[in-house]
């Protein structure tokens, strides 16, 4: 019997399984899993506050920021990107089995990994933002219409690198281990951790080719008004590269798309 259902609505329903599928297999295959998503970002805050404060003996005012909601800002920006990214690499594999179904695309678990990624790194981010109110920790958004729309811009940068790795490492699985390798130096590199103002102009100008700099220092402005984020900060540079990589990951998807099925 034909079905009655427009091509929207069979691919809806697709996202739909495909999400509830992967929401219970992202937070009850693992007792722990909730904890984690938590104990990752207080980590990072922990090792990095001692390394500043007992290490380093630096001061706890940044350019117009408190240290420490700077950093939460700057790394919840960073999981943002990079959980969109990594995830996205293994999201092909993991559901190979379902492509015996010709509803079900290879660009499909892709979107549907970096949407449940957005909602959980959202929510994990709003309960760091209340938990900050209650201990009087400035971490509430001064421009809160600014800050969400640069989080989604951070996001949507991540779906487009995503979307190009996902295709890439499919295609020649060495490009996955790779990325995996680079994701710590990344970090390093986009301004998460230590506050590029400390670096040389020239330094600066070649950290600035890394659009997640620019993602993560318009976050941090609209969180602190008097945050001096560095020189060339650009939300045209940064649009560029999410519209770029959108373009490069569907079309990559589009003329692969039954070799990615095959693999």
């Amino acid at each position: 019997m034909l079905s009655n259902r427009s091509p929207w609505q069979v691919t809806t329903s697709v996202w739909y399984a495909l999400f509830m599928r992967e929401a219970l297999a992202r937070t009850t295959a693992d007792r722990f899993a909730w904890f984690w998503m938590i104990a990752e970002p207080v980590g990072y805050i922990i090792i990095m506050i001692s390394i500043r404060t007992v290490l380093l003996n630096k001061t706890k005012t940044i350019f117009g920021a408190e240290f420490v909601p700077w950093m939460i800002v700057g790394l919840f920006g960073f999981f943002l990107f990079r959980e969109n990214m990594m995830r996205s690499i293994g999201a092909i594999d993991a559901n190979k089995g379902l492509f015996a179904y010709r509803q079900v695309k290879p660009i499909d678990p892709v979107l549907v990994r970096c949407y449940l990624e957005g909602i959980l790194k959202t929510f994990i981010f709003s309960l760091f933002i209340f938990t900050g109110l209650l201990v009087d920790l400035d971490l509430l958004p001064r421009d809160a219409l600014k800050a969400i729309f640069y989080w989604v811009l951070l996001w949507c940068l991540g779906l487009g690198i995503g979307l190009v790795l996902s295709a890439v490492s499919a295609l020649v699985p060495e490009v996955g281990r790779i990325v995996r390798m680079i994701s710590m130096p990344l970090m390093l590199v986009s301004g998460v951790i230590l506050p590029l103002n400390f670096l040389s102009y020239k330094a600066q100008s070649y950290m600035l080719w890394n659009p997640i700099v620019h993602g993560i220092e318009l976050l941090r402005t609209s969180f602190f008004p008097l945050y001096q984020s560095i020189h060339g900060v650009s939300i045209a540079y940064l649009c560029l590269w999410i519209l770029g990589s959108m373009s490069l990951g569907l079309l990559l998807h589009l003329r692969y798309a039954q070799k990615l099925k095959a693999q």
